[in-house]
């Protein structure tokens, strides 16, 4: 099936490349270019594009207002936003209005051209380091410099960060109340120290022992997640083969990279993403993503 796309991008070399690029493509076909939202707009009521590749940052309608505007009167186009900007405000806007996949300009053609089939397929396609900050936001981690999520400071009341469920790396961490200004040794520390672990306690860090269950917080143990919670019966009667798949798709790989890391045809790659897709009931990839995250069968430190 061919797909009509169009390009919208204020700056000419970028627009007419790329759709001298998308030209050359199978199953690509490109039915017009525009310089802004406005005039692509008028070219999507005229053309209706299954596509449309959409710059955010323009002249006179910017992408996001044109996104919202494609998706609100004509629903059964969709659009991937190709920009330079990936910051959070962007990507967030883009998404909110309907976009159904976030590119960065330095994607390749293969990209662009999977991104295009996977919308039209009405899944999702992410750059891999913008699914990484969404799905960071949507599940509550700061990522390892454990600073404060954009927009906000922690409260008084809030959680130091290695607290956070994903956070591996608390014995690091130098405990809070050693942080605060005037604050010295715990009068029974020292004692505690000098008496050695009691019998049958299992090895300590530097902030208290460590369970068998995984890393302590200072309020006690962390649940074990990631790979190695994923050692036992996968959740929702997925099986170790589509639960392996869920964690590739969590990394950001397309079903031809998931092939050739499992050694199966990209036929059955995607008949276990539709089984999984089923059995966990999401819709797309970036839904399976955050189901990945949240379960545990996805460690938010590969990629």
């Amino acid at each position: 099936m061919t797909a009509r796309v169009l390009v919208v991008d204020d700056q000419a070399v970028v627009r007419d490349g790329l759709v001298l690029l998308l030209g050359l493509l199978p199953d690509m076909e490109v039915v017009g270019s525009a310089s802004d939202g406005e005039a692509a707009l008028r070219l999507v009521a005229g053309e209706r594009p299954d596509v449309v590749l959409m710059d955010l940052r323009m002249p006179r309608m910017d992408g996001v207002e044109a996104t919202r505007r494609i998706r609100a009167e004509f629903p059964d186009t969709q659009v991937v936003v190709l920009t330079t900007y990936t910051d959070d405000e962007s990507v967030f806007a883009a998404l909110r209005a309907g976009a159904r996949g976030f590119l960065t300009k330095s994607a390749d053609a293969e990209e662009i051209a999977r991104a295009v089939t996977t919308v039209m397929n009405g899944d999702a396609q992410l750059d891999p380091g913008v699914q990484r900050r969404l799905l960071n936001t949507v599940t509550g981690t700061v990522g390892d410099t454990g600073a404060a999520p954009p927009g906000g400071t922690p409260g008084p009341d809030a959680a130091p960060p290695h607290r956070s469920r994903f956070s591996t790396r608390h014995a690091r961490e130098t405990p809070r109340a050693d942080r605060r200004p005037g604050a010295g040794t715990p009068p029974d520390a020292g004692a505690a120290r000098s008496a050695g672990p009691s019998p049958g306690a299992g090895p300590s860090s530097s902030t208290g022992p460590i369970s068998s269950t995984g890393p302590m917080s200072s309020t006690g143990p962390i649940s074990s997640i990631g790979p190695s919670s994923s050692a036992g019966t996968p959740p929702d009667g997925l099986t170790p083969r589509e639960a392996e798949v869920l964690r590739l798709i969590a990394r950001g790989l397309s079903n031809a990279e998931i092939a050739g890391t499992l050694f199966i045809s990209e036929a059955t790659v995607k008949t276990h993403i539709n089984n999984l897709f089923a059995k966990v009931r999401v819709r797309d990839r970036a839904q399976a993503v955050a189901y990945a995250y949240r379960t545990g069968l996805a460690d938010p430190r590969e990629g």
